[in-house]
């Protein structure tokens, strides 16, 4: 990683030299074979530099989408496998979407990051809404205030290998989930 890069949407021309995965980054989709693992240009792309941060604005449902697409993206080049770049692309969705309906706008910060020699993704949502009452509550499989099925926090939850949630009533909530590369 470069120290220092901020990169909104993608990932700067500096630290991409192949021009496959720059489209990729920069149209914020996966290139994939048809076994749905990772094409020629992904497979290549997995021992490259990474941006040290993807930020994406959730203001709309297309924001949604990009930050789905910008965390599989950065799974595939971290290298995870097929599974696990769908279960942080629907983290990243569980999240953004309550971004959406209970703030109105926030972001999600995607990072690279490394544990005892393990590269990992490392998934920061935060807004600056009404806050969470309870947070206990809220992590409850089934619980939800807008009548939806309730599976959004904990089932983020339970498809990363650490997650943690602070908020505070009328100034915000902030959750960060991490996976690691097995």
């Amino acid at each position: 990683m470069l120290p220092g890069r901020t990169h909104w949407y993608g990932i700067s021309q500096a630290l991409v030299e192949n021009e496959d995965v720059l489209r990729m980054w920069r149209s914020a989709t996966v290139i994939a074979g048809p076994t749905n693992e990772p094409g020629p240009a992904l497979r290549s792309c997995r021992d490259m530099p990474v941006a040290d941060e993807v930020r994406v604005a959730i203001a709309s449902d297309d924001d949604v989408l990009t930050a789905r697409q910008q965390a599989r993206t950065l799974a595939v080049a971290l290298g995870f496998w097929s599974v696990e770049q769908t279960f942080i692309a629907i983290a990243v969705s569980e999240l953004a979407l309550n971004i959406l309906q209970y703030a109105g706008r926030g972001d999600i910060v995607l990072s690279e990051g490394e544990q005892r020699g393990a590269r990992g993704i490392i998934i920061e949502a935060r807004d600056e809404g009404p806050g969470i009452a309870d947070t206990t509550l809220a992590l409850r499989e089934g619980y939800s205030t807008s009548g939806r099925a309730g599976l959004g926090l904990s089932g983020a939850k339970r498809l990363m290998d650490e997650f943690e949630l602070r908020s505070e009533r009328g100034k915000g909530t902030t959750v960060t989930m991490k996976k690691w590369v097995r």
